[in-house]
């Protein structure tokens, strides 16, 4: 039976895989963790064609010079919705026969029953990290912030008061004040924007790239960014 008061901890004296999208709040995971326990890899779920990251719709050259600066090996794999479960059990084997102990991911809010994470991991036969569990939103974004990570957005979803024109910003404390003012979540943990992390205190070099025209789908507006 799952304890679930070592999510928060779990990654303590351990080493981890950890679930990457790119963005900040996996960024601040993995900062945390490694902080406390040993990274082994990212994993990086990616599209069915292999050329976008599930999660963020990143670049797997972006995704790699992320994990490079990190000083990390990418455990990645695509995979369809349908065989999403089942590919990322795959690579948490993988893990674990490199020595992973617990997998480490960035969520804020899932439920304490019924959360996909727990299910798969104690599938793998792996324990469960996520630092950021329960934290404050705002807590989280300006520790994020504070420690000196840079993170640019990436995606947004224009029914949830995002603008097209947020693409491209960067994540800082006026930012934040001017979202919270828009009556908009600053962490976005309720899918209103994403971001792809560019700098931080775990990256060795930042990275530097170029930002592409922008695509719009639906409600989301995305900004394609390469590497110079």
């Amino acid at each position: 039976m799952t304890d679930l008061n070592d999510w928060k901890n779990n990654a303590f004296g351990h080493k981890f895989i950890a679930s990457f999208s790119g963005g900040k709040d996996g960024s601040l995971a993995l900062y945390k963790s490694m902080k406390v326990g040993e990274a082994v890899g990212l994993i990086v779920m990616m599209e069915e064609e292999g050329k976008r990251s599930r999660s963020h719709g990143m670049p797997p050259n972006i995704i790699h010079a992320q994990a490079h600066s990190i000083g990390l090996p990418v455990y990645t794999a695509a995979a369809s919705w349908a065989d999403y479960e089942k590919v990322f059990i795959n690579l948490l084997e993988t893990a674990k026969n490199q020595g992973a102990e617990v997998l480490v991911t960035g969520d804020l809010d899932v439920p304490a029953h019924g959360c996909w994470h727990d299910e798969v991991t104690q599938k793998a036969g792996l324990k469960l990290g996520m630092p950021l569990w329960e934290m404050d939103h705002r807590q989280a974004v300006e520790e994020f912030i504070d420690l000196g990570f840079v993170a640019m957005l990436v995606t947004v979803n224009i029914s949830l008061g995002m603008r097209e024109e947020d693409l491209g910003r960067i994540l800082d404390h006026e930012y934040v004040r001017e979202l919270e003012d828009r009556g908009i979540d600053p962490s976005g943990e309720g899918g209103e924007f994403h971001t792809t992390v560019l700098d931080g205190p775990i990256f060795k070099h930042p990275l530097s790239v170029r930002k592409g025209v922008i695509l719009k789908d639906g409600n989301y507006a995305f900004l394609p960014l390469e590497l110079n």
